[in-house]
């Protein structure tokens, strides 16, 4: 909402964004591995079945079962482009007693560190990075990465900076925020009624592409990505969740969801066809595991935001429908295997064939 666009920015500052673009599809990459291939595992392991992803699911205001699955594995992961200053503490949460320290990690009976541990590790140009991340990741709550605060005068550094951060800003104060850069209020979330009030924050759910008023980590990512808006820099809200069995992405670029789906060998026939490319080929590249008479492959959605979940042109006030759409599904891709360098994305119709 408020960050500045690439054109926008000094050198200085462009240099920056290409290079937090570049941190930010690593991330990608092993988070979507995390989220989907390593979860998909954990039920093999245990011999449970895996609970793939209805394509209704996917759909702007699906429903989705509230039944929360122990093999799939839950994180909350925020990026920001800048170092978070000391008057963001309030709502959220990073101190010196949750900062990333040998100190703080050690009185956390959540980790198991070697006794030498290398505090480079925190940082994302570290060779030993990922297997940090992949430590940490299990921790509670949210971990914060972004610019080293001691280093960011001399280079671009990018740091886990903190773990078990909280995010503290109330929900209701989110809606508001957002329901007044629509235009849907003026001032107050309440002033036109609670009925109007309950609406604005079912819609603040929608805008995000969740149930309304669910809570854990997904509602944390949602509150955090409104929050880091109001910031002249931008983010990135990586949370999976034991219940959505899906990797949702929050960045400058609206909402990405990516899951697991099994895809029949006809209907890979066809897609290697349409492709134009030798079966065995997008196999190997683009098949996670074979799974009966098929593979299971990354499939990922990308959703637009409607005329309602846009700043009117005319920036007068306007009246909240309800029953109008915000979402609607806009891209459908499977994506290549995590770290596979030559092959891009799929066009693939799934959430509506």
């Amino acid at each position: 909402m408020y960050w500045k666009l690439r054109e926008d920015l000094s050198l200085e500052d462009r240099l920056r964004r290409s290079y937090y673009h570049l941190l930010r599809d690593e991330l990608d990459q092993f988070l979507l591995d995390k989220a989907l291939i390593a979860s998909y595992r954990n039920f093999i392991q245990k011999n449970k079945p895996y609970p793939f992803v209805e394509r209704k699911e996917l759909k702007p205001r699906a429903r989705i079962p509230k039944v929360e699955y122990e093999c799939q594995n839950p994180f909350l992961v925020i990026f920001f482009e800048d170092c978070l200053s000391e008057e963001h503490k309030k709502y959220i949460r990073f101190f010196d007693t949750n900062k990333v320290t040998k100190t703080n990690l050690l009185r956390s009976k959540t980790l198991s560190l070697e006794p030498d541990f290398d505090r480079s590790q925190k940082y994302l140009e570290s060779a030993r990075f990922f297997e940090f991340l992949d430590d940490m990741l299990p921790v509670d709550y949210a971990l914060l990465i972004q610019r080293d605060p001691v280093k960011q005068t001399e280079r671009n550094t990018y740091c886990i900076s903190h773990f078990h951060v909280r995010i503290d800003w109330p929900i209701t104060e989110a809606a508001e925020d957002l329901a007044r850069y629509l235009r849907y209020i003026s001032k107050d979330l309440y002033e036109k009624g609670d009925k109007y009030a309950e609406d604005v924050q079912k819609k603040f759910f929608e805008f995000y592409g969740l149930p309304d008023m669910i809570g854990g980590r997904r509602t944390a990512a949602i509150v955090a990505s409104q929050y880091l808006k109001r910031l002249p820099y931008i983010s990135t809200v990586y949370v999976s969740s034991s219940e959505s069995r899906a990797l949702i992405r929050y960045s400058e670029g609206g909402v990405l969801k990516a899951i697991l789906i099994k895809l029949a060998d006809m209907e890979i026939n066809r897609l290697a066809e349409v492709a134009g490319m030798p079966l065995l080929e997008l196999k190997n590249n683009y098949m996670v595991e074979k799974h009966g008479r098929g593979g299971i492959f990354i499939f990922q959605t990308s959703y637009a935001y409607t005329n309602h979940a846009l700043p009117p042109e005319d920036s007068k006030l306007r009246e909240l429908k309800p029953e109008t759409y915000w979402l609607t599904v806009d891209s459908q891709k499977i994506l290549p295997k995590p770290r596979v360098w030559k092959y891009p994305p799929l066009q693939y119709n799934f959430i509506y064939s």
